[in-house]
């Protein structure tokens, strides 16, 4: 198993960014998607990183039974018409992680609520309607269409992970924003991060509508 570090950031708090930063380090990536370029186990090319992080948490109870061929998982979430899967937010599987993998790396990719509430509105129909319907842990179906809503949702997932990752060194949160958070990420995951930018930007759109 080479996997050594995940993120249980939300979407649209740099993940994409993140991941781009982790293959410049010579990493090899799952971002949400197993890419079928780049993925080395053909047979689950083109699957998401949610349904094999589950299907391994209840088969075996190790959710890396089928990606341990990576090195990072930059992206968990998927959410579509057919699939509503955040294993971010699921303590038994993350607790399955830490058990499993004690030498595991845990990062949160973080970004202002209210920024990255926007942000989701802006990203294609993610805030408008996919969130809405989504029925997401911790964001019931019905709820997410106000900016209210997501921001209240967004902080909530981070002080999740901040009380039972509390005390564990293996786990560290960072802004997006920070200037320091390449050194931060090099010095918790123990090399070097050539190079830090902005990936799978929103392009700029007015401000009405904003929810």
């Amino acid at each position: 198993m080479s996997l050594r570090v995940i993120n249980l950031g939300l979407p649209k708090t740099g993940t994409t960014t993140l991941g781009v930063a982790l293959e410049h380090a010579g990493l090899r990536v799952a971002d949400y998607r197993l890419r079928r370029r780049s993925c080395p186990d053909k047979t689950i090319a083109g699957s998401f990183v949610a349904r094999h992080l589950y299907d391994g948490y209840f088969a075996t109870g190790d959710p890396l039974e089928r990606l341990g061929a990576f090195d990072a998982l930059t992206e968990l979430s998927v959410l579509n018409k057919t699939l509503c899967l955040w294993p971010q937010t699921d303590f038994g599987l993350i607790e399955a992680l830490r058990q499993r993998h004690p030498e595991l790396r845990f990062v949160a990719s973080w970004r202002d609520p209210e920024a990255t509430a926007h942000s989701m509105l802006r990203w294609s129909d993610l805030g408008t309607d996919r969130l809405p319907r989504g029925n997401i842990p911790g964001l019931p179906r019905g709820y997410g269409e106000t900016r209210l809503e997501r921001m209240q949702w967004i902080a909530a997932h981070y002080a999740f992970l901040r009380r039972i990752f509390e005390g564990d060194p293996r786990f560290l949160e960072y802004d997006t924003a920070d200037p320091e958070a390449p050194r931060r990420l090099s010095a918790h995951l123990g090399i070097e991060i050539p190079w830090w930018g902005k990936a799978n930007e929103n392009k700029a759109m007015p401000a009405k509508g904003l929810a």
